[in-house]
């Protein structure tokens, strides 16, 4: 039941792509440090990194997310996920998207490679040296690289609650396709004091993980960072929550309300 909850943490932001990547939100060297509590348990930190790299003589952002149980939940319920994306500069796209998980004896060792040009992910299984190929939509998006394509992507001064976004998603063998639904402003207490955030929910699949299809709701910061502050998570069994516990390398100036 817990083996897909880590994987929540990178599945965010999900919203309707197009050609054009504006690059306004992060910059090389942001970092961002998650507290994941499951029920009474902290179950985990999890961070997320981006770096620069190059691939196939092409510049792009490498970004790195890594989760880790702690506590008395490491000890009977071990979390090690590696998630890794390089995505374009220009349009955001994924080019190569690492999955190398372990939650509790639930493995996965995947690569995919995406070719945008014939509409293809080529997925390596290393675990059984397996390759297969699947067709995929146009503007397809890995978990990882949805996360910061929707953060230089949403206008927050034209979204009215009720707005309807989405975007197309491959996930290990298959396509999915996700609606997310803005449900308003809000400000809410961090441990950085009050921040302004805009609402969302993701529409996801009920049954076994989540309690309802409307069981996942987070917040973002309504500033130009557009930096993810807040999870909050019905599950078949117990609850998560996720809170932004560090950052640095911003790349714009993170709003706190003060008084």
């Amino acid at each position: 039941m817990i083996k897909r909850l880590f994987a929540i943490t990178f599945i965010l932001c999900l919203t309707n792509t197009s050609q054009l990547f504006a690059q306004q939100a992060f910059e090389s060297g942001e970092w961002f440090k998650f507290r994941i509590h499951y029920g009474m348990f902290n179950a985990s930190y999890a961070t997320l990194e981006v770096d620069e790299a190059v691939i196939n003589n092409t510049p792009v952002y490498h970004i790195k997310g890594r989760g880790k149980s702690t506590g008395l939940l490491g000890l009977f319920f071990k979390v090690d996920d590696d998630y890794q994306t390089y995505i374009d500069k220009r349009t955001g796209k994924p080019y190569k998207f690492i999955r190398n998980i372990n939650e509790g004896g639930y493995t996965k060792d995947l690569v995919i490679d995406f070719d945008h040009n014939n509409n293809k992910a080529h997925v390596l299984n290393r675990k059984n040296r397996e390759k297969k190929s699947y067709s995929v939509p146009n503007n397809v998006h890995d978990m990882l690289s949805s996360f910061y394509y929707i953060r230089n992507q949403i206008n927050g001064d034209k979204l009215k609650p009720g707005d309807e976004m989405r975007v197309n998603m491959f996930i290990d063998d298959e396509n999915l396709d996700f609606k997310l639904v803005f449900l308003g402003r809000e400000v809410i207490k961090t441990k950085f004091g009050k921040v302004a955030t805009l609402k969302f929910r993701p529409y996801v699949l009920a049954g076994r993980v989540f309690k309802e299809k409307e069981s996942l709701t987070f917040w973002i910061s309504d500033d130009n960072n557009k930096i993810p502050v807040k999870i909050e998570a019905d599950l078949a069994v117990g609850s998560l929550d996720a809170d932004l516990e560090a950052y640095k390398g911003l790349k714009h100036q993170f709003s706190i309300i003060m008084n």
